[in-house]
């Protein structure tokens, strides 16, 4: 049976049609092993899965319990049980205390917090019958810090990082690894379109914008989504069978 210290292994990557979960994904697919890539619609799972010569593709809104238990379910169905996990998906909303609602709160938590449960129990049974597993978060180093005006965001990046020490420690003894990876401002679309959005309501020049992004890294930049794959493939190759509950920030010495 598979394992996460041999190859190939069947990887799956949510919110892997772009960005980081991108990057991870193509990382996973050079170093041989079986990739299945989960996206918002089927639509964009499967281009992305061709794009990358992945091993297959499935669809679920992250956020709906039954669609993305329903989705690792169909993948396991399909290339065997998941070796590694890599719960990617997520996303940032951008308000000051005063605009900050308890539903905003919510929202940010069910994008950045509950996938992560919910995919862990999916897969962990299948995990724990064959004697290991990796399960890897990006979170950001939102979960490390607060960031003024992403209170939620903050919030919630802190719950996904405490899940997932808690998980590590409960899980230590059965073979399986639970890390999470927090990189700092990557240079992603979802970067590049806050920038958009800042120049269009502010006028500023996109230059000075992007320094904004790039002043709190120490090294002056913003991350490359292959460095935070890198830190990923790590955490999932034996090199890393004695790491659990920690949280890796990839950040050019921010945190």
């Amino acid at each position: 049976m598979s394992s996460p210290d041999t190859a190939p292994r069947h990887v799956l990557v949510t919110g892997a049609t772009r960005g980081i979960g991108r990057a991870i994904a193509a990382a996973f697919v050079t170093a041989g092993d079986r990739v299945t890539v989960l996206g918002r619609t089927p639509e964009s799972a499967r281009a992305a899965a061709e794009a990358l010569h992945a091993a297959g593709h499935v669809a679920a809104d992250v956020t709906n319990e039954e669609a993305l238990a329903a989705a690792l379910h169909d993948a396991a169905e399909a290339h065997g049980p998941v070796d590694v996990l890599v719960n990617n998906a997520g996303g940032a909303d951008t308000a000051p205390l005063a605009r900050t609602t308890t539903g905003a709160l919510r929202t940010m938590m069910a994008l950045n917090v509950e996938p992560l449960l919910v995919a862990a129990k999916a897969v962990v049974p299948a995990m724990k019958a064959q004697g290991s597993g990796r399960i890897i978060a990006i979170a950001s180093t939102a979960g490390l810090k607060g960031y003024a005006y992403v209170g939620a965001y903050c919030a919630a990046k802190h719950a996904a990082v405490g899940l997932t020490r808690a998980l590590a420690l409960e899980l230590a003894r059965t073979g399986i690894t639970v890390n999470a990876v927090c990189p700092g401002f990557t240079d992603t679309d979802l970067v590049a379109g806050s920038i958009d959005a800042l120049e269009q309501k502010t006028g500023r020049e996109r230059a000075d914008l992007l320094a904004e992004f790039t002043k709190v890294n120490p090294m002056g930049r913003l991350i490359d989504p292959d460095e935070v794959a890198a830190a990923v493939l790590w955490l999932a190759s034996p090199a890393a069978a004695a790491v659990t509950g920690q949280a890796i920030a990839v950040s050019g010495g921010e945190t």
